[in-house]
């Protein structure tokens, strides 16, 4: 099979020592329906997950509205587990972004970033929309992102070493 993304391309955005530790994913322009579809999702794949709030590990709610209500008061996170070795943390902040970030440490070789390719395409076709990856802080350009268009997950167009600079073009 072939790779959505070659690692020999795309290993310096991967560099814990140089981007950061946690790069962040997000899903723009979002709905809760759209967050219910990826807690749906998550479900179906039969990957592990743990709903938290500040720190205790609590039963999913059953409504992603319910997150949000919470959100307010405490600290809420949604760990999943695509792979035993690879881990994605949805943040539930705003309805209108989907957000999450993956440990850079777990995600060094090919064999790794094929789990978070299949990860972002699995988001991606579900909601029909892009899903972006960025070196750790939001104001950086995605360098690799799920486009609708391709059907699978690429280099963006203007990425940088680095990942450094304004929005790139997803549409």
């Amino acid at each position: 099979m072939v790779p959505d993304v070659v690692w020999e391309d795309v290993k310096e955005w991967f560099d814990p020592e140089v981007n950061g530790v946690l790069p962040d994913a997000c899903v723009p322009d979002t709905t809760a329906a759209d967050w219910q579809a990826v807690v749906d999702l998550v479900r179906s794949k039969g990957w592990a997950y743990e709903y938290v709030e500040d720190g205790r590990v609590l039963r999913v709610p059953d409504r992603v509205e319910d997150m949000f209500k919470r959100r307010a008061e405490a600290a809420v996170m949604l760990r999943v587990w695509p792979t035993r070795e690879v881990m994605a943390i949805f943040r539930p902040w705003v309805v209108e972004q989907i957000d999450f970030d993956v440990d850079l440490r777990e995600l060094q070789g090919q064999e790794r970033l094929d789990v978070l390719c299949g990860l972002m395409r699995a988001v991606g076709r579900r909601l029909g929309k892009p899903v972006l990856l960025s070196p750790e802080g939001f104001e950086t350009r995605p360098v690799i992102g799920y486009l609708v268009a391709v059907g699978r997950v690429v280099v963006l167009p203007d990425a940088q070493a680095g990942g450094r600079g304004g929005q790139a073009a997803v549409g």
